[in-house]
């Protein structure tokens, strides 16, 4: 022990965890002082930040807990703590406090004078409430309180407006109020499954960063129709309620991957629904009696559950048979003329879409069948947004060079071979540029040069446009990546240096291995390495936790991870890689 409490003397971490301490050793508490006897260098003393204690049978803690105003890092998980001390308030660079599997009974008002703290797990303890003073906490972005007995939050968290996950799991809430949902608009995951919620705020609408969402094992019976503002919502668990019917807005949440809804009350699932690119369906144990043909065009299914249903209209073999075969029985009885509206010349859409953008500054002339950009687009004023995709365009006329306050330009599936530089260069607010699935050819070396402030950039499907990889570096305010199907056999080495980058999309492609530098975007929230050829992912790509919130890996030949550790979703995925990092590293 001695030799311990003088290395933390010399690295201010001090690590007692599984020690079978009952009380904290009083060296502790005077923050290691006059430890060295007489050969004590105290002038090579570091004060106290980081004390590990997790996993003994400590009992309390006592107010010289204040002795220790440097401390940055408690774990206190697992003991037998019933209460905190106020000096726990008197720990002014507290950053993340551990108190997790005790039987704390209250947290005291104090803590909210500990205005550093970033990350507090209180859960499984015996706590009826939150403390109110944890609105002065301004810097928390994640707090835990899954499996206690909280009967309602307090409205002062409203001010914890950089909070980007909230765990509440396994309590008592009836109710989450609309101020403090609408309040939250950084939060990326939110967890209330297992209470006794009546419904979901109507503001969580606002909510546009929401990851995931989990509110199972609840009372919910509708979902607002406002989710349809969740726009990068990838998971969503609603299973165990007494959901009757789905809103037609859900079918707008273009990247939702996994979507459970078993033990609900549902009669149909509506065809707007069809619209969505899921990966995982649930509606086992409903009371569906068939399905919607249009649910066939959902080919991006890998796992559809439909046990439970009094299915009239499907032959049970269908029902409990792989999910492909149900799925094109479902398209064969698509009507063949289901496309049969009236028919509008494409003047009549080009001069509506060109009223409508008068207002809108948006633009939109997809699927025309155009061949060549109408004069319309640079005669219609100061248009921000052109979505001319799903056409036969060649190139871009020069004249576009004229709608200098274009920041969005869609082109995706047309016919341009050329990479359209001279007219860029001229679109100097542009930042988002969309030219997937196009016979685009090589990209010249300085060619992103001429757009450097783009945000988005989609070149998915054009293989021969990245041969020599154009400098990406050239790009700094990336955000958004989409480079699918590019015949990639190994990720363009300045890639890594997008700082900025948010989602990066290298799905499709022969990737074999993933660069370690990956680990250094530390903005990364979603990483689609989906069907490619690789087969070890590197525990470095652990440290991505807790930013990355979706990492999709389906469809690769992985043989360093367990198939139990990847079907239990990204979190469990990213702990398991930075569990085998050397510990230093972590």
């Amino acid at each position: 022990m001695d030799r311990l409490l003088k290395a933390a003397r010399a690295s201010g971490s001090l690590n007692l965890s599984n020690r079978s301490l009952t009380e904290i050793p009083d060296e502790v508490y005077r923050n290691l002082e006059g430890l060295g006897g007489g050969d004590d260098k105290w002038w090579e003393a570091v004060e106290l930040q980081k004390l590990i204690l997790a996993h003994n049978s400590i009992a309390s803690l006592k107010e010289d807990l204040r002795n220790l105003p440097f401390l940055a890092v408690l774990n206190l998980s697992h003991n037998s703590l019933s209460q905190l001390p106020a000096a726990i308030g008197e720990l002014p660079q507290l950053k993340m406090l551990d108190v997790s599997f005790n039987s704390i009974v209250n947290i005291p008002e104090e803590i909210g004078s500990a205005t550093s703290l970033v990350k507090l797990d209180c859960s499984n303890n015996q706590l009826t409430e939150l403390p109110s003073s944890l609105g002065r906490c301004l810097e928390l972005s994640d707090l835990k309180g899954s499996n206690n007995l909280i009967t309602s939050l307090p409205e002062d968290l409203a001010n914890c407006s950089k909070l980007s996950k909230l765990d509440m799991e396994g309590n008592k809430l009836t109710v989450i109020s609309e101020n403090l949902i609408s309040s939250w608009t950084m939060l990326t995951e939110f967890n209330a499954s297992k209470n006794l919620l009546n419904g979901i705020p109507t503001s969580i609408g606002g909510l546009s960063r929401l990851i995931r969402v989990y509110v199972h094992q609840n009372r919910i019976s509708a979902i607002p129709s406002s989710i349809i503002g969740c726009h990068s919502l990838t998971e969503l668990y609603l299973g165990n309620n007494n959901i009757s019917t789905l809103p037609v807005e859900i079918g707008a949440l273009s990247r939702l991957g996994t979507l459970d809804l078993h033990s609900n009350q549902l009669k149909d699932y509506p065809v707007e629904a069809c619209k969505l690119s899921l990966l995982v369906l649930d509606l086992s144990n409903n009371s569906l009696s068939g399905l919607p043909p249009e649910m066939g065009k959902m080919t991006t299914l890998r796992k559809l559950l439909l046990s439970g249903n009094p299915m009239r209209t499907l032959r049970s073999s269908l029902v409990s048979g792989p999910t492909p075969a149900l799925l094109k029985f479902l398209r064969s009885r698509l009507s063949e003329d289901e496309d049969s509206e009236a028919v509008t010349t494409t003047k009549e859409v080009i001069a509506m879409a060109t009223r409508l953008s008068i207002t809108s500054k948006e633009l939109s002339m997809e699927g025309l069948g155009l061949s060549a950009v109408p004069s319309e687009v640079w005669e219609s004023g100061e248009v921000i947004k052109l979505n001319l995709s799903r056409n036969s365009i060649q190139e871009l006329p020069v004249e576009l060079s004229s709608c200098v306050s274009l920041q969005t330009l869609i082109l995706s599936k047309n016919q341009i071979k050329e990479w359209p530089g001279s007219i860029l260069k001229s679109l100097l607010s542009l930042s988002c540029l969309k030219l997937d699935n196009n016979p685009l050819k090589q990209i010249p070396l300085d060619g992103f040069e001429v757009v450097p402030k783009l945000q988005i950039l989609d070149l998915s499907g054009n293989a021969a446009s990245l041969l020599d990889v154009p400098a990406f570096s050239s790009l700094p305010y990336l955000q958004e990546l989409y480079l699918r199907r590019m015949r990639l056999s190994e990720v363009p080495s300045d890639i890594v240096g997008l700082q900025q980058l948010r989602i990066l999309d290298l799905s499709q492609n022969s990737l074999q291995s993933i660069p370690v530098g990956l680990k250094d975007l530390t903005s990364l929230k979603e990483l689609d390495l989906s069907n490619n050829n690789i087969s070890v992912l590197l525990p470095e790509l652990g440290l991505l936790e807790p930013s990355l919130q979706a990492l999709r890996l389906d469809g690769n030949p992985l043989r360093s991870i367990r198939r139990t550790v990847l079907d239990r979703g990204t979190k469990a995925v990213l702990q398991y890689l930075k569990d085998k990092l050397p510990e230093q590293e972590q």
